[in-house]
């Protein structure tokens, strides 16, 4: 009862973290059933960083509940089979159940007149009936060996039984002698056989006796080491507290990063692109001042360079013309390649008239002026009056961050409390005191242990010694018997060694009727005491079948359903027994899970109290953060915006300007041109007028280099830029207008439904916080059941007083009896054996003579008493023997 009382006070504050995990998911899917109603918005919660809580101090345990009987093993498995084979029949579980349910309150002689009774008593029989059957059979070898021994001894007194000192000699008188010399060696050879089998188990005791105080010893060293350890784990458990408090105090400090930082991602969404849009649009506002920049340039280039052109063209053309008028033109053979060239004059034009184009002054001034405002700059301060947001959120929860952190320090001092409460390491300390000073009571009994044993190892050698006696008359009458044996002597006249080997034998079998029935009664009752323990206590113990019925409901008390929880916690209504018990222990898990501590203590109000302080929970329910201070676009912005869409950039013409650009610079190609009129000059014959036409193709392609290509530089700037301003031109009020309205938008969000955002976030940050304080609370409760107080020693002492008391001395005994049982029933045949083969070593007082009485063939006899007298006999009825009369040997003066 004290060991109970330890254990259960042990781990009355492991308990204190251990029932809460269908709590724990029941929060968690309400959490996200919540998430999941918000039709707004579908965003889980944040996931929680798991934390590294180490590794509770493990106790190493020495004691190894395992037994490997070596070489006699064997001989354990053939007394198993031979038990089998004996009581073949199943464990009576439920006949034992029913006898001890109907004898609660004592065996009553009268009570076994009941039906219920008498069947029970059947079924008992039935079940024993193997047991029944060879016990009987041993009574009877004890009851009747000294009968026929006595009788057997009178029976020889009177010359019968082969008390008769005369041998018949017979034809096959050897085959018979070494039949039975064979006969009674192979049955010696047994009974050594069973002696060394009895004597291997008996020795087999007292060996195990050395392994018996290893395991008394290491169970104890276990247990100490049990009841050291586990104040160190729950001091562990309870100082991991401070793993998860520090994760949360740190996301506290970041409180402004993690739950501002959701806050602002989830505003973001609306914020960000109205921001982005008139950021935009500051960088169109700059593209488009560029864009007028480069009209305005390429106008000038393109105007300037047009009159330019038209005049170098028209010079070109007026000398061209000129020379066509030589009278070398005149010739009828040149005069058609003048004038196919003087055709192609009028093409020497300008295409474009860029002169008439307007200008974009007074929209390129506009635009200047919109951008004397920065709206890129005012922009950025709105990015970063929204990005303050967690720097906000850090400032309006400061004092909310400092309550809870005094809640967390409560809790702390709370566990650190309610551990205190219970004297655990007193307590242990006490446990630890006990079982020092039992290991000593203990210790002290090991030389009365020995004492005994040494008692027990000299009655089992004295009863094999008897054996030993009854072989040793045996050998040794078969060794005087054999050797002393003379074939040609006469039964009368055998040597003095074949007759000490003849009354050896007998000797042997005198002793064998004395000891045989005490040995037999030996061997019955070891059979019927420690074969049943083996069949009714450590088989089942083995498979685990006892516990059943140790564990069977109402089976101690008809009030009380389990009597391990009644006996240790006054509760015998918990499902806890004994077999469970040991299973946990045997898979040393931890005393928390194999006791069911959590049915005796209140964890939830606990928890409730402590690690899931409903109040830490509102206080997060009431986090007010305001976001009104928060300015995405001031009005500077807002006019910049309008101002640039009332620019003038949409009152451009720019259909005409791309009309114009559509033109080339020139009406011809000047280059195609100036090829032309050289491959023309080619057909003309060498002279002046080939080398001015060469000339003046030179003079076209310097006008094209010098004066078109600038030209239709300026035409794609111009061009590109056109273009440019078109694509933002193009509906720039509107534009204008949806970004202002966007930014309305996000900043109505902020202002007035930022608080639903707030909240939401505030309790998914509160779950990320509680999710910590889950993991510690699991982590306890996984550390409880499966590491701290792990109590494999417990079921080490079931197991070591199975292998003590059922591998260690019942199936020695068992073993002892099974060979001194094989060598008492081989000494019936010895003793038969022993008797027949004595007459064939023994002297005889007569033997028979053979004589001859004729031609008839008809023999007659005459006896010789002892004084050598001859009588008359009848005739011999022995026609097979070598001497058919009987005569006594001569009469010598010295016998």
């Amino acid at each position: 009862m004290l060991w109970s009382r330890c254990v259960v006070l042990l781990l009355c504050w492991g308990a204190g973290s251990g029932e809460q995990a269908g709590e724990q998911a029941g929060e968690r899917d309400g959490a996200s059933a919540e998430l999941r109603t918000d039709s707004r918005r579908q965003r889980s919660p944040p996931p929680v960083e798991p934390l590294d809580f180490g590794f509770v101090p493990s106790a190493v345990y020495d004691t190894h509940a395992y037994y490997e009987p070596g070489p006699v093993g064997i001989l354990f498995h053939m007394v198993h089979a031979f038990l089998y084979v004996v009581q073949p029949n199943t464990f009576p579980k439920d006949m034992i159940v029913k006898v001890i349910q109907q004898n609660m309150g004592g065996i009553k002689i009268q009570e076994w007149r009941k039906p219920d009774n008498v069947v029970l008593l059947l079924q008992w029989v039935y079940y024993e009936a193997g047991f029944l059957i060879c016990s009987t059979i041993g009574i009877l070898f004890v009851v009747l060996t000294p009968i026929i021994g006595m009788c057997f001894c009178v029976c020889r007194c009177c010359e019968n039984c082969g008390g008769e000192m005369h041998q018949r000699q017979r034809k096959n008188t050897d085959c018979q002698r070494g039949f039975y010399t064979a006969s009674l060696l192979a049955s010696s050879i047994f009974i050594i056989l069973g002696v060394l089998v009895a004597y291997a188990a008996n020795h087999n005791v007292s060996m195990q006796i050395k392994s018996t105080r290893r395991l008394i010893n290491t169970n104890m060293r276990d247990l100490k080491t049990f009841a050291n350890n586990t104040p160190a784990q729950i001091d562990y458990l309870t100082a991991q507290y401070t793993t998860a408090k520090n994760k949360v105090l740190s996301d506290l400090d970041n409180i402004g990063p993690l739950l501002g930082g959701r806050i602002q991602s989830q505003l973001e969404k609306d914020v960000v692109p109205s921001l982005d849009s008139a950021l935009r649009m500051a960088g169109a506002m700059r593209e488009t001042k560029e864009a007028l920049e480069n009209i305005s340039s390429s106008l000038e280039v393109l105007q300037e360079g047009t009159g330019k052109l038209q005049a170098s063209l028209s010079g070109e053309r007026a000398s061209l013309s000129n020379t066509l008028s030589d009278p070398a033109c005149t010739n009828g053979a040149v005069s058609h390649t003048c004038n196919t060239i003087r055709s192609t004059l009028t093409q020497l034009g300008v295409n474009a008239n860029y002169i008439r184009l307007p200008d974009v002054n007074n929209a390129l001034a506009n635009v200047q002026t919109v951008l004397r405002a920065d709206l890129s700059n005012i922009v950025q301060k709105g990015y970063s009056s929204f990005n303050d947001t967690p720097s906000l959120v850090k400032e309006q929860t400061k004092n909310i961050v400092a309550g809870v952190k005094g809640m967390l320090d409560k809790i702390g001092t709370e566990i650190n409390n309610f551990a205190k409460m219970f004297p655990v390491e007193a307590s242990l300390a006490n446990f630890t005191t006990f079982l020092t000073e039992s290991q000593k009571n203990i210790e002290s009994f090991y030389p009365q242990i020995d004492q005994y044993d040494f008692y027990r190892w000299i009655g089992c050698v004295a009863a094999l010694c008897l054996v030993v006696l009854i072989l040793a008359f045996n050998i040794l009458g078969l060794l005087c018997g054999t050797c002393g044996y003379d074939k040609q002597a006469t039964p009368t006249t055998r040597g003095c060694l074949s007759n000490t080997g003849g009354n050896l034998l007998m000797a042997g079998v005198g002793f064998s009727f004395i000891f045989s029935w005490m040995l037999m009664g030996v061997v019955t009752t070891l059979f019927v005491v420690s074969g049943n323990v083996e069949k009714l206590i450590c088989e089942p113990l083995a498979n685990r079948q006892l516990f059943q019925i140790i564990d069977t409901p109402y089976l101690v008390h008809p009030a009380k359903k389990n009597f391990l929880p009644g006996m240790l916690f006054q509760n015998p209504n918990i499902d806890l027994t004994l077999g469970i018990m040991y299973r946990e222990c045997y898979e040393n898990n931890g005393l928390y899970q194999a006791l069911q501590l959590e049915t005796m203590f209140n964890i939830n109000s606990f928890l409730n109290r402590t690690v899931y302080n409903k109040d830490l929970a509102k206080v997060f329910e009431n986090v007010q953060v305001d976001l009104q201070d928060v300015a995405l676009l001031e009005q500077a912005g807002r006019d910049n915006l309008m101002n640039f869409a009332n620019s003038g950039i949409g009152q451009i013409d720019y259909e005409t300007y791309l009309s114009e650009l559509g033109k080339g610079v020139t009406l011809v190609d000047l280059l195609s041109f100036a090829a032309d009129l050289e491959a023309q000059a080619d057909q003309l014959p060498r002279g002046a007028l080939e080398n001015a036409l060469r000339g003046h193709a030179s003079s076209i392609r310097q006008i094209h280099r010098e004066l078109v290509v600038p030209m239709e530089q300026a035409m794609s700037t111009l061009s590109q830029s056109i273009k440019l301003l078109q694509r933002t031109s193009n509906d720039l009020p509107v534009k204008v207008n949806n970004i202002l309205s966007a930014i309305d938008a996000a900043e109505y969000l902020i202002t007035h439904n930022a608080s639903h955002v707030v909240k939401q976030e505030a309790k998914g940050y509160m779950q990320s916080l509680v999710g910590y304080f889950k993991q510690y609370t699991q982590w306890v409760k996984n550390s409880l059941t499966a590491e701290v107080a792990q109590c494999k020693p417990i079921s080490n002492i079931v197991d070591s007083m199975e292998i003590v008391g059922c591998s260690f001395v019942v199936d020695s005994v068992n073993t002892f009896w099974f060979g001194l049982g094989a060598a008492c029933i081989f000494i019936i045949p010895s003793i038969i054996f022993s008797i027949k083969l004595s007459k064939y070593y023994r002297r005889m007082d007569t033997e028979d003579v053979f004589e001859d009485m004729g031609n008839t063939g008809n023999h007659g006899g005459q006896e010789c008493d002892i004084l050598g007298n001859l009588s008359v006999v009848s005739i011999s009825p022995y026609n097979d023997t070598l001497f058919p009369r009987a005569s006594a040997p001569p009469s010598y003066p010295d016998w």
